[in-house]
């Protein structure tokens, strides 16, 4: 990572429930101010986000199937199409935990391809949150080795609602089994320069956080 260039690789994050529209604005034109990669907003303020960062190269990310996973796939398969139509560029979906949990591997990797497939016809992306708070290290893998199968773009550690969000082990275990062209983004609990900087080392390609400014001005000053 060179100096300076954090940045590119921060999500600037407001998934508040109680967020405001113009907490969303203010959001995108900080977005827009530091140059971060992407805003992730709640579906709502996706239209809001495309007016805002107009012109821009800043990206809109978005949750479906937010925050516990276990929606109906047509429901989540609506979303994503509703969120692209609003102007997402990328598409964060939490996995079917429960299903997972289940055994139900070739339910949830056909789901996760659908979105998938459908991602990649209207040029987005697809996050598959995996949420590694409720997983043992072998259920990491055998979530990685899904999501590589569904045609992923990124797996994710968590929605940051869980007891708790990204580890560094879980970047590094995640970054050995996944091929190199599956990008990782990590998210929940990163709130310092230090750890932006651990888990991009660590393998991680996005950094999701509301603490972004905080995060970048912090280099800017060393």
């Amino acid at each position: 990572m060179a100096t300076g260039n954090l940045a590119s690789y921060i999500d600037h994050t407001q998934l508040r429930p109680e967020a405001t529209a113009e907490q969303v604005q203010q959001l995108c034109n900080e977005a827009k101010r530091y140059s971060f990669a992407a805003v992730c907003i709640a579906p709502c303020y996706v239209a809001l986000a495309k007016e805002t960062l107009a012109n821009t190269s800043v990206r809109v990310a978005t949750v479906v199937g937010f925050p516990l996973g276990y929606q109906h796939s047509k429901v989540k398969f609506l979303e994503t199409h509703q969120a692209i139509t609003d102007g997402a560029h990328e598409i964060d979906v939490v996995m079917n935990i429960s299903a997972f949990k289940s055994g139900r591997y070739q339910e949830v990797e056909n789901e996760l391809g659908d979105l998938a497939k459908f991602c990649h016809l209207k040029e987005a992306e697809l996050k598959v949150i995996i949420e590694t708070a409720y997983l043992t290290s072998a259920e990491i893998e055998k979530a990685c080795a899904l999501c590589v199968a569904a045609g992923a773009d990124y797996v994710k550690t968590s929605t940051g609602f869980a007891a708790s969000g990204a580890k560094l082990e879980d970047i590094k275990l995640m970054r050995r089994v996944l091929p190199e062209h599956i990008k990782i983004k990590a998210a929940g609990g990163i709130r310092t320069f230090e750890d932006a900087q651990a888990f991009i080392k660590a393998g991680a390609n996005r950094i999701g956080c509301s603490a972004s400014i905080q995060i970048i001005e912090h280099e800017q000053n060393l």
